[in-house]
């Protein structure tokens, strides 16, 4: 049966694209490649989650866009330290039963939500 497989990509407007291109590439260490985006191959832990909220959440707060964008990692310390000492802070942090999130805003105002989930934290 044809179905779909996971998500193949975010895409969104920006009113300053090289910056925001330039603010991944340097607080969360993403490579962009010439064309103007980055590629990651499946990771072996998490799992991609498509989920619609309510619109009146206030789970991509303070970001007022429409969506938010989760990343695994490998290694949360590492990447918010990384972003710390590019003068990014989050705007929280939790531990759970799914593992280690931090949240961050990027320059186009979007919530970026971190995630290491535990088999990652288990093998980091």
């Amino acid at each position: 049966m044809a179905r779909v497989l996971g998500l193949g990509g975010v895409f969104f407007k920006a009113a300053d694209p090289a910056a925001v291109r330039e603010w991944y590439a340097r607080v969360l260490g993403f490579t962009v490649h010439d064309w103007g985006g980055a590629v990651f191959d499946h990771p072996k832990v998490g799992g991609t989650n498509w989920s619609p909220f309510k619109a009146d959440t206030t789970y991509f707060e303070p970001s007022s866009a429409a969506f938010m964008v989760n990343f695994i990692v490998d290694d949360m310390d590492g990447v918010l330290a990384r972003a710390s000492a590019e003068g990014v802070e989050p705007t929280g942090r939790q531990d759970d039963e799914m593992g280690r999130f931090a949240w961050l805003i990027d320059p186009a105002g979007v919530k970026i939500e971190l995630w290491q989930p535990l088999e990652a934290a288990a093998g980091a």
